[in-house]
C-alpha cells in the first residue's frame, strides 16, 4: 500500500510554509505523480480553508486580489488549489471535505461548470460563480478601455490590434475579441488573471471574487 505523501514545513515551521508545501503536494497528487497528501500538522496553525479553482488563471487572480487587499492567504491558513478543470472537483472534495480532512471549502467556477460543484456536494453558499467566466467578469469590471490600458502596459496592445483584424474577429464586439485574445496563447490567461485584477479599483472587484475571499 502506498503511503500518503508527507507535507513538511520548511525550517521555522511557519504557517505560510505549511500551506505552500500542502499546495505543492496537492498539485503533484492532482497531476498523478504523487500519492494523496496528508494535512500538515498544526505547527503554525495548519490548513483552515481550501479555495478550489478550475485552473492556474483563477489561482493567479485570487492570489492577486489577496495581494491587492494586503492579505497573506497562506499565513491565514488558506490554500488556493487549481484542479485542472471543474470535472475533477469530486476527488478534491472527497479528499479535503467533511469526509476527508475536514477542511472548510470554497469554490470559484464558471457559470457553465457550477453543476459539477453542486454534484460534488458543496454548499451553494460556498460556490462563487463567474458569469460567464473569470475573464468575462474582469473585462466587464474594467471595461474595454481599462483592459486595453493593461494590454498596453504589458506590451500586448499591438498584438491585440493585429488580432482584431483577423477575419474571424472583425465582426465581433470588442469584449468578445478581448475574451478570445486572452485565451489564444499558453500562459496568457494566467498572466492576465493577475494583471487585470491588480488594475481593478477596489469598488470594481467582481462580486464572486469579493465573496470568495470574504472573512466570515
Amino acid at each position: 500500500m502506498t503511503e500518503p505523501s508527507s507535507v513538511r514545513p520548511s525550517e521555522g515551521g511557519s504557517r505560510t510554509a505549511e500551506v505552500r508545501a500542502f499546495e505543492h503536494a496537492v498539485s503533484a497528487w492532482a497531476a498523478g505523480v504523487a500519492p494523496p497528501p496528508v494535512a500538515p500538522p498544526p505547527v503554525g496553525g495548519g490548513i483552515d480553508t481550501a479555495i478550489l479553482v478550475e485552473g492556474a488563471s483563477d489561482r493567479a487572480a485570487v492570489e492577486a486580489l489577496a495581494e491587492l487587499h494586503g492579505r497573506d492567504l497562506p499565513g491565514e491558513g488558506w490554500a488556493v488549489l487549481p484542479m485542472g478543470g471543474a470535472m475533477s472537483i469530486r476527488r478534491f472534495v472527497a479528499m479535503l471535505g467533511p469526509t476527508g480532512m475536514g477542511v472548510a471549502l470554497r469554490g470559484l467556477c464558471d457559470a457553465g461548470e457550477v453543476r459539477f460543484f453542486h454534484w460534488a456536494g458543496m454548499r451553494a453558499s460556498d460556490i462563487h460563480v463567474c458569469h460567464p467566466d473569470l475573464e468575462g467578469e474582469l473585462i466587464g469590471a474594467l471595461g474595454v478601455r481599462g483592459v486595453e490600458e493593461v494590454l498596453a502596459a504589458e506590451g500586448d496592445l499591438r498584438l491585440f490590434r493585429m488580432f482584431q483584424q483577423q477575419p474571424a474577429q472583425r465582426l465581433r464586439p470588442v469584449e468578445q475579441q478581448l475574451h478570445r485574445f486572452l485565451g489564444t496563447t499558453s500562459g496568457r490567461k494566467e498572466h492576465y488573471g493577475r494583471a487585470l485584477v491588480l488594475a481593478l479599483p477596489a469598488e470594481r472587484v467582481p462580486r464572486p471574487l469579493q465573496a470568495l475571499l470574504a472573512r466570515e
